[in-house]
């Protein structure tokens, strides 16, 4: 184990080529958690309010829970035949099979394998940044947290607090050894998160009396506060505010769709806060250059 870390240390090419292999295997996982885990939190729900409300117990289908996140295997979501496994080779079985189910021959969402070579290139680009070491491992989970909840609030609009707030938590825990930033920072930074972000709501819908975002976008920021320190948080929000805005307006006009269709905010906030996970030094100490501030 030794030599490999060595070698890995050594050789950023290597290093590089074997995050990005590590990278197709947990994109294929976050696809699992992506598709898997609104479902279960809906069931939850459901049967929560339920009991809240004193309504008969559910039956029949309503009554069976989701899949889980690992079990059962993964199928075809129009055969139902289970996927044999070199079906879920990640990329590779998507080209062989021609974007088809090797059962029934229906077209597999181009999702998927997207969201695999998104992830490698994510965790290639980590390997090149970050040497091996704490650093680069909780950059890997910090990227793959945030694809998670971008995948999620794409699909559904919601970023669940089983990943939020677990993950904020977690970045508070990994900066205890000043990994990212100092505990004092990552403090600040998870308060400042939520904070910030709750205070422009509160302002919003008392000036218009509408709600422009949702609560997970608070814990949202509060997770990529804890992780990188409060001093990243306004490069984060401007670059996420950026980001939605120009991919936002143009989702709308090429879908014909008017301004008042709700966008969610989380996957532009999330490539807000990886962008300062990698450049954020950097941009940092251009903005007070620029400013002379430095």
């Amino acid at each position: 184990m030794d030599a490999l870390l060595n070698l890995l240390q050594a050789r950023p090419d290597i290093r590089i080529g074997v995050f990005f292999l590590l990278g197709l295997l947990v994109g294929s996982f976050l696809n699992v958690v992506i598709l898997r885990l609104p479902p279960r939190l809906f069931h939850r729900w459901r049967a929560e309010a339920r009991e809240t409300l004193a309504l008969p117990v559910a039956t029949g289908k309503d009554a069976e829970p989701p899949p889980g996140i690992v079990r059962p295997p993964s199928r075809c979501r129009h055969c139902g035949q289970h996927l044999r496994p070199w079906h879920n080779i990640p990329l590779l079985s998507y080209l062989a099979l021609r974007g088809r189910c090797g059962h029934c021959g229906a077209p597999i969402s181009l999702r998927y394998p997207l969201v695999e070579l998104f992830t490698a290139l994510a965790f290639a680009i980590v390997a090149w940044r970050f040497e091996i070491g704490p650093a680069a491992l909780g950059a890997l989970i910090f990227t793959g947290l945030l694809i998670a909840l971008s995948g999620i609030d794409l699909d559904h609009q919601i970023l669940p607090d089983n990943l939020t707030l677990p993950g904020m938590w977690l970045g508070l825990v990994v900066n205890l050894g000043g990994t990212f930033t100092d505990p004092v920072a990552a403090l600040i930074g998870a308060m400042a998160g939520y904070l910030s972000l709750w205070s422009v709501y509160q302002a919003f819908r008392l000036l218009t009396g509408k709600e422009g975002m949702g609560y997970g976008d608070f814990k949202l920021l509060a997770l990529i506060g804890a992780w990188l320190g409060w001093t990243h948080l306004p490069g984060a929000i401007l670059i996420g505010s950026l980001l939605g805005a120009l991919i936002g307006s143009v989702a709308l006009h090429v879908s014909g769709r008017n301004r008042q269709t709700p966008i969610p905010f989380g996957p532009f906030l999330a490539a807000g806060g990886w962008i300062m996970l990698i450049a954020g030094d950097f941009l940092n100490r251009g903005y007070l250059n620029l400013s002379g501030m430095a």
